[in-house]
């Protein structure tokens, strides 16, 4: 499935294999579009998620706040890979450290 927000670039694609949800996210994680990445990343019937933010070039306090969210939604059970920018909003934010961030 492939939610669009009001930004043209922005795209969150998830693609369902077993209980777990892959998402990736394109351009901009805003006010705007955040609630659009939640959406593609809880499909019914899954447990896990994976999302790929390595493509993302902007994200704020909703999408960080979106974030929490899912791993709420998804404990011990969510895997984020971050772009630079992701990581480093997440570092200043106190999150940085959080189990379900991961590396390249």
């Amino acid at each position: 499935m492939d939610h669009e927000g009001a930004d043209p670039g922005f795209s969150a694609v998830g693609e369902v294999a077993g209980d777990r949800v892959t998402v990736t996210v394109t351009g901009e994680v805003d006010m705007a579009t955040a609630d659009a990445l939640v959406k593609a990343a809880t499909p019914e019937r899954v447990t896990a998620a994976t999302l790929d933010l390595r493509a993302v070039t902007f994200f704020d306090s909703a999408a960080i706040h979106a974030l929490v969210r899912l791993a709420e939604h998804y404990p011990g059970r969510l895997e984020v890979f971050p772009s630079d920018r992701v990581r480093r909003v997440l570092d200043i934010s106190g999150l940085g450290g959080q189990p379900w961030l991961r590396n390249d």
